[in-house]
């Protein structure tokens, strides 16, 4: 209603307006309240928006016709020629504008940029031709790869079968110990630490753990804890190694873990 009044720069009132909604704004509980208050934000808007559009200030706006006309001017434009020219065009041809014009422009704006050297190369340029497809050179089969071939895994085979012989002879070593102990004195449970730590050496004490691993899955002995909770291993009966045999829940197997710090 107050429209004209509140663009005036003479006055306050939008300003008055806004501040009366901010104290009524403080006490709206409910939706439609909420939605005036919303609906009185955009008229503000509007009308404030209207108001700066009118005020006058004294900032120099920049005008891209006074521009243009000042390129012109510099460039050389003859007005002569171009009021004899019907058609609305600029073509050098038709003499409105010098054939150098453009030139004299770039001439003027590249005294404010700086200019990046030219590139050169210190050594010539590289030459600019694919370079040249090598020719592939078949080898030659050898007659003896056949050979070579049988004879390798013949070495290795070896070598898996001495280290197996080994392995097997080192426990059945350990099993005999460990029978021998129980015929002597049957009563008296061995720690299984006591049997494989050696205490001058922590790559012995892996070996003979790894050892007893095979006694233990093959059913020839068994690990039990004490009342410390410590294992202790005893080797099994004749009996009870053919229950196990039979027995799939029987074969167990855990993961021992054994640091050079613990070993010590």
């Amino acid at each position: 209603e107050n429209r004209e009044d509140m663009l005036s720069s003479k006055t306050n009132r939008l300003t008055e307006a806004l501040e009366e909604a901010n104290k009524l704004f403080s006490g709206v509980s409910r939706a439609r309240e909420a939605a005036l208050d919303a609906q009185f934000l955009v008229l503000a808007s509007n009308l404030g928006k209207e108001k700066a559009s009118e005020l006058h200030s004294e900032m120099i706006a920049f005008d891209s016709l006074v521009f243009a006309e000042d390129l012109l001017t510099f460039m050389g434009i003859n007005r002569i020629e171009g009021e004899g020219d019907d058609s609305d065009s600029e073509d050098a041809s038709g003499g409105f504008l010098p054939p150098n014009a453009w030139h004299t422009l770039g001439a003027e704006a590249e005294k404010y940029f700086r200019r990046a050297p030219c590139f050169h190369y210190m050594l010539g340029s590289f030459k600019s031709d694919p370079p040249v497809p090598r020719q592939r050179i078949e080898r030659q089969k050898k007659t003896t790869r056949g050979e070579i071939k049988q004879a390798m895994p013949a070495q290795l085979k070896k070598m898996e079968e001495s280290h197996q012989e080994a392995t097997e002879k080192e426990v059945e070593r350990i099993l005999g110990l460990l029978q021998t102990h129980f015929k002597n004195d049957p009563d008296t449970p061995i720690s299984f630490f006591d049997l494989v730590i050696d205490p001058n050496s922590f790559a012995r004490t892996v070996e003979n753990i790894f050892h007893v691993s095979f006694i233990i899955r093959d059913g020839f002995a068994r690990i039990k804890l004490d009342d410390d909770k410590l294992p202790m291993i005893e080797p099994t009966k004749d009996n009870e190694k053919k229950e196990n045999d039979h027995s799939a829940a029987a074969q167990n197997q855990v993961v021992l873990s054994l640091n050079h710090q613990e070993w010590k």
